[in-house]
């Protein structure tokens, strides 16, 4: 669809499962008994040995934000979402540690968090590490972080964050481990642009591909043809995840727009079927918005009332997103990755932060979406529409679904992780 959409302020509600009691925040390979602030018993667990050192959480200075070092342990220092416009709906502070460098090179970091995490506080381990070719991204290592090059140096952050106001967690250490991964030629979800996402709404009308849409519909729409699915598949899949990396959701293009029919601007110039001039990466749309690009107006002459890339169904943009108003996303044209991809069967399917029922859902994917599996474990026993098994598939960006919910996977075998 290519009808305009109002402007509007972004805001991201970002939704976190957290316990109210000290725990150890593990990765996952030796099961190990545990029990939540609820009294509800949980799987932890304990990786084989590798590299390990502990996080220097004693200095706090100018590249850190909103942090400080009590005798408790690390802790936010002020509880208060400030400084942004419109106020965001949690408050944040992040330590940023001393790069490490390793004895031998690894492919594999893992992280565990010892810490008090009270209702409504979250505190996240996230590492990058040196290669070849400079900083890879942030990745959340209490799963696991595994990079697709071997790494020399490590660097990690702690992140917490808490509800305005609320009280924050106290972190009392951060154990790393990095050791070689069984295979580091993963799965890779493609190329990647931070673009205005709006809501399409429109239920009841039809989609570019023949869909009615439906309430609480879960699929996408990009200003291009070359990108769109036909009807229940998931030839195209975007992955569309918060600007925090809190939430995401894999999502079948279904429809085109928002304002172009033919502005493919993932793709490189020379194969962008419009406007070549523009940076691969920048949407049409945002130029003229922000910057009066073709006199402002898109190409059928309307003035562009907001820098759209990618438009979300309303499932896609309350449910998996969390989100309230029109907002920046981080979108990944899946399709021109490589590895290993799983079609969701049945859906929306949670994905989660580790290989069980119990851990935090960090968003969804929708059915017939096409997910890039980097590798698999076994953890909980989950029985689904197509199998019963203790398979999760961990996905490109470092969480899991699990395997019963998946119909098929082709683009080559998936390794162990």
């Amino acid at each position: 669809m290519t009808r305009p959409r109002c402007r509007t302020r972004s805001l991201a509600l970002v939704t976190f499962l957290t316990l109210g009691l000290t725990v150890a925040l593990v990765p996952a390979t030796t099961p190990v008994p545990a029990t939540s602030a609820a009294g509800t018993p949980f799987t932890l667990a304990v990786g084989p040995a590798g590299e390990r050192w502990n996080a220097d959480l004693s200095v706090v200075d100018r590249d850190d934000v909103n942090v400080r070092r009590t005798a408790a342990g690390l802790r936010m220092r002020e509880a208060r979402a400030a400084g942004r416009s419109p106020r965001s709906a949690v408050a944040e502070g992040m330590l940023l540690v001393a790069p490490r460098t390793l004895t031998r090179p690894a492919t594999r970091v893992r992280a565990e968090v010892t810490a008090r995490v009270p209702a409504g506080a979250t505190v996240e381990a996230q590492v990058r590490g040196w290669r070849t070719n400079g900083w890879s991204e942030w990745r959340a290592a209490t799963a696991g972080a595994v990079f697709d090059q071997p790494v020399s140096r490590v660097q990690t952050r702690v992140v917490l964050t808490a509800r305005d106001g609320g009280a924050t967690a106290t972190v009392r250490g951060v154990h790393l481990t990095a050791d070689a991964a069984a295979a580091v030629s993963a799965a890779t979800p493609g190329r990647t642009y931070r673009v205005y996402a709006t809501r399409i709404g429109l239920v009841g009308e039809l989609t570019a591909n023949g869909r009615t849409v439906q309430p609480r519909d879960h699929f996408a729409a990009l200003p291009s043809r070359r990108s769109l699915s036909p009807l229940n598949s998931g030839d195209y899949t975007v992955r569309v995840c918060t600007t925090t990396g809190s939430r995401c959701e894999y999502a079948p293009v279904w429809d085109v727009g928002p304002w172009n029919t033919r502005d493919d601007y993932w793709n490189p110039s020379a194969v962008r079927e419009n406007w070549k001039t523009l940076p691969q990466g920048r949407p049409e749309a945002q130029a003229a918005y922000q910057s009066g690009y073709n006199g402002g107006r898109d190409q059928f002459g309307r003035t562009v009332l907001n820098p759209a890339g990618v438009d979300l169904a309303d499932g896609t943009f309350s449910d998996g997103l969390k989100l309230t108003t029109n907002a920046w996303v981080d979108v990944a044209y899946l399709w021109t990755g490589d590895g290993p991809r799983g079609v969701v069967g049945d859906g929306p399917l949670n994905i989660r932060s580790g290989a069980n029922t119990s851990s935090a859902i960090r968003g969804l994917a929708a059915r017939f979406a096409n997910v890039p599996i980097q590798c698999y474990v076994n953890g909980q026993s989950v029985a689904g529409p197509y199998r019963t098994t203790t398979r999760w598939n961990r996905l490109a960006n470092g969480q899991y679904v699990s395997h019963a919910y998946i119909s098929a996977v082709y683009g080559g075998a998936v390794p162990v992780c």
